[in-house]
This record gives structure tokens, sequence and C-alpha cells, in this order.
């Protein structure tokens, strides 16, 4: 009889965890604070506490997969991940392919220079991450300048510090967790905020079809704003300009 009530009760539980939700998070993982890997290949940063803070309030396991950015998006819609939680602006345009939660964090955008330069006039050629609204940005609204670009944004800053390029234009909190190491550059000019390419904020994208998901995670959202745990994932992650 004790055997049998202890199978039953070892069958309950791996029953119990067989139906625990599991839910892919797709990133493109060179981005810090937002995601990056360590020397042992684990990706951590803003984004990932933030999937797991929200996995916590659906009772659910989160696993992260990495993927190049440009390519985020179509393997979304392809349903080879769940979720994208990535810096991902919130804009008309990729509204149209995927649906967004509501707004995690707000957005800018910003320059970044060698120190000596200081935003130079003279500025013909900047580098920018390909597939990303900071590219579309600068082709549409600043044509006068050449774009080089980058699948990240990590060999960028090689080519601003050898010359190759005389700025950087990027994500504000990305560029700005380079400033404590790279103490050859620096911010110029002011934020850039534009909602017609930037959108609203950044935000978690599911497939259209995938109704039942964006509304757990816009629950789960809502949760931990109120109650105070996107507030310290920030403090935690977050450099401020």
């Amino acid at each position: 009889m004790k055997k049998l009530l202890l199978t039953a009760l070892f069958a309950t539980t791996a029953l119990s965890v067989a139906a625990k939700e599991t839910i892919t998070f797709s990133m493109e993982a060179t981005y810090a604070p937002f995601e990056s890997t360590t020397d042992k290949g684990e990706i951590v940063g803003f984004d990932v506490d933030l999937a797991n803070a929200l996995c916590e309030q659906l009772d659910a396991t989160c696993e992260f997969k990495n993927t190049a950015f440009d390519s985020l998006i179509p393997s979304l819609k392809f349903k080879k991940f769940d979720a994208i939680i990535s810096a991902m602006d919130i804009t008309d345009k990729r509204q149209k392919q995927v649906s967004f939660t509501q707004p995690y964090l707000e957005n800018s955008a910003s320059f970044l220079a060698l120190k000596d330069k200081d935003m130079p006039k003279e500025a013909k050629v900047i580098g920018v991450q390909n597939g990303s609204t900071y590219q579309e940005y600068l082709m549409k609204k600043m044509p006068q300048y050449q774009l080089k670009s980058y699948p990240s944004l990590q060999n960028a800053i090689l080519d601003l510090k050898n010359g190759r390029i005389d700025m950087i234009f990027g994500d504000t909190p990305v560029l700005a967790e380079w400033l404590p190491t790279e103490t050859s550059v620096t911010f110029v000019g002011e934020k850039v905020k534009d909602k017609d390419f930037f959108g609203i904020g950044y935000g978690i994208a599911v497939n259209k079809s995938n109704k039942e998901l964006l509304e757990k995670l816009n629950t789960a959202l809502k949760t931990v704003k109120e109650n105070g745990t996107l507030d310290k994932i920030y403090q935690t992650w977050m450099t401020k300009k």
C-alpha cells in the first residue's frame, strides 16, 4: 500500500512539473545592459531579469535563445520561439507584423563620438546596428551621412576608436554602458526622441496568433510595475546619461 501511495505521489508530482508552462524568449545577446553573454555563455541583463520576473508571476519556466536582431521578427513569425524581449522599439511598422505588450521602458537614441571631436561638423560616416530603427531614422532624417551597418554595435566602437567611422548612433542605455571603460568616447548632442521611428517605448513581441500569451504577459507586466520589481531591475542594470 505504501508503495502504491508513493507511486501515486510521484506520478502527481511529475504531472505537475510537466504541466508547468515554458516560455522561450529570444534576444540579440550583444546588447548590454539589456542582454549579453557571460564567459560561460549564460545570457544575462535587464531583459533577462524582467522575463524571469514575468515567468515567476505566471508560474512558468523561462528559456532564452540568442538570435541576430534582424532575424528576430521573421523567426517569431515562423514560431521558432514564443516571444522577443530585446529592447525592441514598438513601432507602427513592426506592429503590422507582430503584437506587442504594453511598453516596459521609455526609449531614446544618442550619438557617441571621440571626446576630442565632440560632434564633429565634418562627420561623414555614422555607425549603426543593421535592421534597427536607428538605421532607418538616419536613412530618412539624415541622408547627408554615410552609414556603416553592423550586426552588433560591439564592432562599431572599435571602428570609432580607429577612425573608420566618425560617430555611433544607437540606443542611449546601450551606449552609456560603454562609458565607464571606453574613456576616449562621450555622448554628443541631445537625446533623440521620435515616435514615428522609435515608437512609444520598448515592448515584448509575440506572434499575432498568440493572443493568450500576449494577455498573460501584459497582466504580469502590470504586476511587476506596480509591486516595484521593474524599478529594482532598472536600478540593477541601467546607467543613466
